[in-house]
């Protein structure tokens, strides 16, 4: 570790290294970038450090760079409080997690593509028959539809986290509409403006080719025959908590921001409303769930869809990322069989490891939970952001009574995981510098091939203490520095 109490004037002189792994101080050691991080940190002043961090979490309000709250009696724009000291990792141990990364994506695809069609995984027993035929994220429109390039997830992100021992390990799968990317690229465009000193002469990757990278993939999976593809992204509008992220990713597409209003079917094809007429649209890269996506085929109430859309899609005629039904792989339960799909596809061990997981649905799983619940974190498969989970080293006595009850309720709606002592990263807190929890979100567009962005969406657990790094429980993030070699 590197030392940091030589200097009367270090910054990280008092800085409180504790029981957990951290990202920095704890991995400098024998890596010439990560030392010379510690050491330009160190050589930083704290009024300074503070200065700046206040205009940047300013100047990201003043850019609209905000996520929004909805609440029984208001609408609140929030920026995702930004921690300007940066998550930095080394290139070996990148090059691991784009491995990881990479497999789960191919796993991913190869076992939804199964389970529409032959659903060899159900038959051989690797995956429980009732936990994904009967998924409420299972569509049965899409049995024997054949997908462009097999591909049903073309934008993944997976989030991970690094225990005790330094080791990563996937604790979710994002499938259905991962968000979260434009804060990797505008957190970096912010620290190139305000720390160009921090940054200056560092091997650190680039993150500005994510859009070019978006849009090609959704031509690769275009129909064929079409020349120049016509991209759009579909958004459910103003009030969706992401649409900033949706207006940054049409922006850094090149591609009209659309609502389900501005385009209609004809003839089994989709088309744009503009000012000159209608224009054929053949790949949406759509931001709103399957339910919403079609009245026709799924509920006859929604406002936000396209009338049409999958009479199109199953003909072939538009692209649609990512796929319709990939829900069912986008679920805590399935997560845990993740091991075995991997084996089962790809005769392969996984490059990351899952957090060790009990299925509640199955016996043993739930005999487990019980018997250890103030040990374990339980979860609802079918809540995120960090709703409905019962850390159980940090629950009362009344909280541990009610989560069992809920188990024995319907333990199929539930797993549990031993609470892993989350990685920290060095944090700007009011009382100084100091450790915070983190997490990792990798984000991996496929089409004719995967690409990982160098980086990822750190979250970051501001409030000491806790655990739950998720904007709407109160983390922020960080800009994630990925060394080149």
């Amino acid at each position: 570790m590197a030392d940091t109490s030589s200097d009367a004037g270090d910054l990280l002189a008092h800085y409180p290294v504790g029981p957990f792994f951290d990202e920095l101080l704890g991995n400098a050691e024998g890596d010439p970038a990560l030392a010379e991080m510690v050491g330009r940190l160190a050589r930083m002043d704290l009024d300074d450090l503070r200065r700046r961090s206040e205009d940047a979490e300013q100047e990201l309000f003043n850019l609209g760079i905000t996520f929004l709250i909805l609440s029984d009696r208001e609408a609140i724009d929030r920026i995702l409080p930004f921690d300007v000291i940066p998550r930095v990792i080394p290139s070996a141990e990148w090059r691991q997690l784009e491995r990881g990364v990479e497999q789960r994506v191919q796993a991913l695809n190869l076992f939804l593509h199964d389970l529409y069609h032959d659903q060899i995984v159900v038959r051989d027993g690797v995956v429980p028959a009732e936990l994904v035929l009967g998924h409420p994220q299972f569509v049965d429109a899409m049995m024997g539809l054949d997908v462009p390039r097999q591909t049903y997830v073309h934008v993944l992100g997976v989030d991970l986290v690094r225990d005790g021992e330094g080791a990563f390990r996937v604790l979710e799968d994002n499938c259905r509409c991962p968000s979260g990317v434009s804060y990797v690229v505008e957190n970096r465009h912010m620290m190139r403006r305000a720390f160009p000193d921090l940054m200056s002469g560092l091997p650190v990757r680039n993150v500005d080719d994510y859009g070019r990278r978006l849009h090609n993939a959704l031509c690769d999976v275009a129909p064929a025959g079409v020349d120049e593809p016509q991209v759009v992204l579909l958004s459910p509008g103003t009030y969706n908590s992401a649409y900033f992220e949706h207006v940054f990713l049409a922006r850094e597409m090149g591609v009209p921001l659309v609502e389900g209003r501005d385009l209609f079917v004809e003839d089994d094809r989709v088309y744009m409303r503009t000012i000159e007429g209608p224009a054929p649209v053949h790949a949406i890269y759509r931001r709103i769930g399957d339910d919403f996506l079609d009245p026709r085929a799924f509920r006859p109430d929604s406002l936000l869809g396209v009338p049409g859309l999958m009479r199109a899609y199953a003909k072939g005629n538009v692209a649609l990322a990512n796929a319709v039904g990939t829900g069912v792989s986008d679920d805590k339960a399935v997560y845990a069989y993740m091991p075995r799909i991997i084996r089962h596809y790809l005769d392969q061990e996984p490059v990351i490891p899952n957090v060790p997981t009990h299925i509640c649905r199955e016996k043993e799983g739930l005999q487990i939970t019980l018997d250890n619940l103030a040990d374990l974190v339980v979860k609802p498969v079918g809540e995120a952001g960090g709703y409905g989970i019962t850390i159980g080293p940090h629950a009362s006595r009344e909280e541990l009574d009610a989560c069992r009850a809920r188990l024995l309720e319907n333990p199929a709606n539930y797993i549990s995981q031993p609470m892993i002592p989350l990685s920290v990263c060095p944090t700007l807190t009011e009382d100084g510098i100091e450790p915070r929890h983190v997490d990792l979100r990798p984000f991996a567009i496929t089409g004719a091939s995967t690409w990982v962005l160098p980086g990822g969406l750190t979250r970051v657990a501001l409030r000491k203490g806790t655990l739950v790094v998720n904007s709407s429980q109160g983390g922020g993030s960080k800009d994630t520095w990925v060394m080149g070699t």
